[in-house]
């Protein structure tokens, strides 16, 4: 039985959130990062999803209410599995393209970040985050 068959399993969902970069920026893109002050982290918009919620959906919402910007999304990038608090967790991710939108600060994220691919690499906490970021490098984007 894999993780995601355990009704055990924590669901989320989230987005690799990227826009156009200004001309000096290296790979023409940059990464959007939220900071948790629950854990004070550096991570990508992400969040648990709903009962019968679907993923997309979810990762779209939690996009939206943690960053302020709706997401136009694209490839499906690699789903995250890892132990939080002695439960499995399952998050799926995808590319998304930043649409219109504006931050506010809230409890749960109280800064944003737009940074080049390095840069966002660089200041995720997590091992397992920067690699989505390797990712969204080698997928084709519009």
């Amino acid at each position: 039985m894999s993780p995601a068959d355990d009704d055990t399993t924590v669901r989320a969902a989230g987005c690799v959130l990227w826009r156009p970069a200004p001309q000096a920026a290296p790979r023409g893109r940059e990464l959007c990062l939220v900071h948790r002050p629950k854990y004070d982290d550096w991570s990508h918009p992400k969040g648990k999803l709903k009962p019968g919620e679907d993923p997309l959906a979810g990762a779209l919402r939690e996009v939206a209410e943690e960053t302020g910007y709706a997401a136009v999304p694209g490839a499906e990038l690699t789903t995250v599995r890892y132990l939080a608090n002695g439960r499995p967790k399952e998050v799926r991710y995808w590319a998304a393209a930043a649409g219109t939108g504006a931050f506010a600060p809230s409890d749960e994220v109280d800064r944003i970040l737009w940074l080049a691919p390095e840069a966002a690499r660089a200041r995720l906490t997590q091992p397992r985050d920067r690699a989505l970021v390797d990712e969204l490098l080698t997928t084709r984007l519009p």
